[in-house]
């Protein structure tokens, strides 16, 4: 305070004051001096120190213009009491730092109030963590607000990019943001952002109620961050969206249905569950989002229509690279429904390998659109299920042009109770002798092929490339197996054949040969 004193910083930081040092310090602040910066960072001054200090400020003749709080034990008392010194007397201090100390919300009105009085000098005010306060500065100068002082942010439509999207996160984090709503659809976050902002909320949970994400890509890390956020039992997220309103209603709707959310899922089996228009248009949107990836999708026995089925093919066709499995069986979408699946079949996108149609209530004119459309795009597919349908003469013939397909490699084909007849059964044979190599699993049972029908098939069986594994023919009006058995003892058929069915039929005393069959040491029927 000495008149002939030119010091002008003085730093006091570390040095285990107490609120007992104010007064003086207010004293020396009330005085005449040349003193521009004060630094007391890490002291426990508390309230009452600080309230001290502002008698200092608030004289007129203290012309301080930096001064250092930080870790000083301030609350919100401090805060409004610093706030209205520096009101009554604004012209001189440009920075203040009160970073480690809690201003709870009122603190941080004051603080806002002050910076908006036109008086106020304050160039650098700094009470969060440096990541936190850039976040704050970025934000109010797209906002015009402080987001302390929030309940909800809308930065809509801003390329934030990883780097804001962490300064947007780190706000979060800050135990003085108590955002409530916080929307940032359409702006370019990626999965890094994604799982910042998941990290972000798991660590400060309590407030956030809802998070609007829409127009950004997740990617499938970016959902699973999101599951496992809205799983922590501290998560308050009531409303979390990330899709397209159609497809948020579908996530919910089959979550609803299966208990997981199915972005996360790359089986969706909803068997047995009927389907109203309502769930098959949310099943549909969701088929069309992007973050879908579903492999396998099991709609067996849904009650699933005509009109229903257009409604799910035209979703399919949009987005049909992920699906590898899909199982439509009993339900009656009939020819038309089948005509509106073609399309998606034909897609060169389109990698289905296992396909199943049966008791869909088909004549030969859908199974012959079915195989038709195959014959366009026919190297994925291994396994055909188009059983309990009528086949016809035309199904027959198409079905036949695709197996003689060398870049058809069916594996698996289930003709169960399609009315085949001993004719037709020697025209599919036909075509299998042609390319017989890649068949393991072959079901002809309750058709009407008799021993003639058999004696076709028995000219596949003797083809050295036949690899048959499991042959079906129960109730196919059999009474004679001796050219079936000839045709496994004198072949390599034996070594691959592992079930063979033939029940309800009536083969009398060509029993004993089938003894025989079993009774050879290459037999690996099990």
């Amino acid at each position: 305070m000495d008149s002939h004193s030119k010091l002008e910083k003085i730093m006091l930081n570390n040095c285990e004051l107490t609120e007992k040092s104010c007064s003086v310090l207010a004293t020396v602040l009330s005085s005449k001096t040349i003193l521009k910066e004060m630094n007391l960072n890490n002291s426990r001054l508390l309230d009452s120190g600080v309230k001290e200090i502002c008698e200092g400020l608030k004289n007129p003749v203290c012309e301080l213009k930096i001064l250092k709080l930080s870790d000083c034990s301030i609350t919100e008392e401090g805060y409004k009491a610093l706030a209205s010194a520096l009101r009554s007397n604004p012209s001189h201090l440009i920075e203040l730092d009160l970073t480690g100390n809690d201003p709870g919300q009122s603190g941080v009105k004051e603080l806002n109030d002050l910076l908006q009085d036109p008086n106020c000098q304050l160039k650098t005010l700094r009470f969060l963590g440096p990541a936190a306060d850039e976040a704050c500065q970025y934000v109010t100068g797209v906002v015009g607000k402080n987001p302390l002082l929030l309940r909800e942010l809308n930065l809509s439509g801003h390329e934030l990019g990883d780097a804001r999207v962490n300064q947007i996160t780190a706000l979060l984090q800050d135990k003085h943001c108590q955002l409530n709503t916080l929307i940032l659809s359409n702006c370019s976050i990626t999965e890094e952002g994604y799982k910042a902002l998941a990290s972000a909320l798991r660590s400060n949970p309590s407030h956030l109620i809802e998070l609007d994400l829409t127009g950004n890509d997740p990617g499938q890390s970016g959902v699973k961050e999101l599951n496992d956020l809205l799983q922590d039992p501290n998560c308050q997220l009531k409303t979390l969206r990330f899709l397209g309103p159609a497809a948020d209603e579908a996530c919910q709707y089959v979550t609803g249905i299966v208990g997981k959310n199915p972005l996360l899922l790359r089986e969706l089996n909803l068997s047995g569950c009927k389907q109203e228009d309502t769930g098959v248009n949310q099943i549909a949107a969701l088929l069309q989002d992007k973050h879908c990836q579903l492999n396998t999708l099991n709609l067996f026995y849904c009650s699933i229509t005509e009109k229903q089925c257009l409604i799910l093919t035209s979703a399919l066709k949009s987005n049909p690279s992920h699906l590898r499995e899909l199982n439509l069986s009993w339900n009656q979408i009939k020819n038309t429904g089948v005509n509106h699946l073609c399309d998606v079949l034909k897609d060169s996108h389109c990698k289905l390998e296992r396909l199943s149609l049966s008791d869909c209530e088909m004549t030969d004119e859908g199974c012959s659109a079915v195989t038709s459309a195959l014959k366009s795009n026919p190297s994925h597919l291994r396994e055909l299920n188009l059983s309990w349908n009528k086949l016809g003469d035309s199904g027959v013939k198409n079905l036949s042009d695709l197996l003689m397909n060398t870049q058809f490699k069916l594996e698996k084909l289930d003709l169960c109770g399609c009315s085949i007849t001993e004719k037709q059964c020697l025209i599919l044979t036909s075509a299998l002798k042609l390319n017989p190599s890649h068949l393991r699993e072959l079901n002809l049972s309750v058709n009407q092929i008799k021993n003639t029908g058999v004696n076709h098939l028995c000219d596949v069986l003797k083809d050295s490339h036949c690899k048959l594994e499991r042959l079906s023919l129960s109730d196919c009006g059999i009474t004679d197996v001796s050219s079936l058995t000839q045709s496994l003892t004198n072949t390599k058929a034996l070594q691959f054949l592992k079930e063979l069915h033939l029940r309800n039929n009536m083969i009398g005393d060509s029993k004993q040969q089938l003894i025989d069959v079993l009774q050879d040491s290459n037999c690996k029927l099990k």
